[in-house]
């Protein structure tokens, strides 16, 4: 193999590579939103300098995405955090867990989504819809909201999914010595909201050492939402390089 085909691979193993080159878009993609108040001081020591936190809201969110061109059928789960850059209100994804190796591989060295394997769903049980999360056998999260139960202002829902979200991304060399050391950021834009709710929701999180959610603990439940979508990820933007810095 000639060194131009090498810089022409998209991951390895070669012949076989973890996750394809993309456009990535998302079909019937599934939200379950609970946003809550947490401990300023527990955000703070999270968040990474320059985004700076207002306010301590914490978003803990269940995703399900049936169609993921490149990835195929998976769940997502995590936390994101509510920030500021520059003045301008936007989220830093502080955790995500999800069932897809494909995609695991692809947030990590194609961008810069913190993705570890976990075990999340999204269902509806009777009247309720109901989020969890899984870290081995060991249940960390849950999430329940009353199913459809008022409509939710597609333009609020819009821009819900479609606020600017930050990511550390780190990537030690050989020597053990930071090699990447990077805040990016992305914001999706080729968004089509399809239906949006709100109602009544509650928050369980459960300590776990390797899994720590609970670590941002459930102060307050301020709000919830359940939003389908169809979209396309957007690639992510340098910020900020704290090698160079």
């Amino acid at each position: 193999m000639r060194s131009q085909d090498v810089l022409a691979a998209t991951t390895t193993p070669l012949g076989g590579a973890a996750f394809p080159a993309g456009p990535y878009r998302f079909v019937d993609r599934e939200y379950l939103t609970i946003t809550y108040r947490t401990d300023l001081d527990a955000v703070r020591a999270v968040v990474p300098e320059p985004l700076e936190v207002v306010e301590p809201l914490v978003r803990f969110e269940v995703i399900r995405m049936p169609d993921s061109s490149g990835l195929g059928s998976y769940t997502e789960s995590g936390q994101v955090l509510r920030v500021r850059h520059e003045g301008q209100t936007a989220e830093y994804i502080h955790s995500m867990y999800l069932d897809n190796a494909p995609a695991i591989a692809l947030g990590r060295e194609g961008s810069a989504y913190p993705k570890k394997l976990g075990r999340p769903s999204l269902s509806v049980d009777a009247d309720t819809l109901v989020g969890t999360l899984d870290y081995g056998s060991l249940r960390v999260a849950t999430a329940t909201m009353g199913f459809k139960h008022a409509p939710m202002d597609l333009e609020t829902a819009r821009a819900e999914v479609g606020i600017p979200t930050y990511m550390l991304k780190l990537v030690p060399g050989y020597d053990g010595r930071p090699r990447i050391a990077e805040l990016v950021r992305s914001q999706i834009t080729d968004l089509t909201v399809r239906g949006a709710w709100t109602g009544p929701a509650r928050l369980q999180l459960f300590e776990h050492a390797l899994a720590p959610l609970a670590d941002l603990p459930v102060l307050e439940v301020v709000g919830a939402s359940h939003i389908l979508t169809d979209l396309t990820l957007p690639r992510a933007e340098l910020v900020h390089d704290y090698l160079a810095a």
